[in-house]
């Protein structure tokens, strides 16, 4: 199964408006057209739909994904209005991917641009988990870790460590996508008896410049996704693929 993750849109309602480094709305339709090229099976959006959090801007957004030719899913960024972005589609939680399956989560917290779990969802995601053994994908908007920018690991997923403590009683979850950062990003942790691969993805709109103490863009870089291709097996039980896909602007 061929998983594509994109992100960071910041798209406003004016499709001309322009971002520190190009126009979203552009750039927006550039990288669809090139993930739709890859005949992906299943499309993330992980966050940050809107720039100006108008109904208009996810109006947008969902007319362009029609494009795609498989099914696809989106949770909110810090960035978002969650009841505009329901207004237009629904946010579901869990995602079968038969031998895999996919749990998206909800970090956004009003007003803020770091991110939270909160206990309620903790404890539904430690139920979820429970019930069901089938190797785990989580999805998430907020850095679940430091990613060695300064100002950008400030306003990461604050209650990382409850997560964590969490995630090491369950070795299914093997992969961790998330978006907020703005930059391509691959890290193994051990978690309990278990490793999770945590991998973070190029925006959509502009890139953040890595390991900078101060906000920054990095104007070298290119908008991008990633794919993620998923197995299984009998014999060899989980495994995928993943690697980073940049388009030219």
């Amino acid at each position: 199964m061929r998983l594509i993750q994109i992100t960071d849109a910041h798209l406003y309602a004016d499709i001309e408006a322009r971002s520190r480094a190009g126009v979203p709305w552009r750039q927006f339709q550039q990288v669809l057209s090139a993930v739709n090229a890859e005949q992906p099976d299943m499309v993330v959006f992980t966050g940050d739909i809107s720039q100006d959090e108008s109904a208009a801007s996810y109006s947008l957004a969902v007319q362009a994904m029609a494009s795609l030719s498989c099914p696809w899913y989106w949770l909110p960024g810090n960035h978002d209005q969650l009841a505009l972005m329901t207004a237009e589609r629904v946010f579901v939680d869990e995602v079968d991917l038969d031998a895999w399956r996919l749990l998206l989560l909800n970090t956004r917290v009003e007003g803020q641009p770091y991110g939270e779990l909160g206990s309620e969802q903790l404890a539904n995601l430690a139920a979820q988990l429970e019930k069901d053994d089938r190797p785990t994908l989580i999805a998430m908007h907020h850095p679940p870790v430091d990613v060695g920018a300064v100002w950008m690991d400030a306003i990461g997923l604050q209650d990382r460590d409850a997560f964590w403590r969490l995630l090491s009683g369950y070795p299914q979850v093997k992969i961790i996508l998330f978006g907020h950062a703005h930059q391509a990003y691959a890290e193994r942790r051990a978690v309990g008896d278990a490793m999770v691969n945590i991998y973070g993805c190029p925006a959509m709109a502009d890139q953040f410049l890595p390991n900078a103490e101060e906000f920054a863009v990095d104007e070298a870089s290119r908008p991008g996704y990633r794919i993620v291709d998923l197995e299984w097996s009998e014999l060899l039980g989980s495994e995928w693929q993943t690697w980073i896909e940049r388009i030219a602007v």
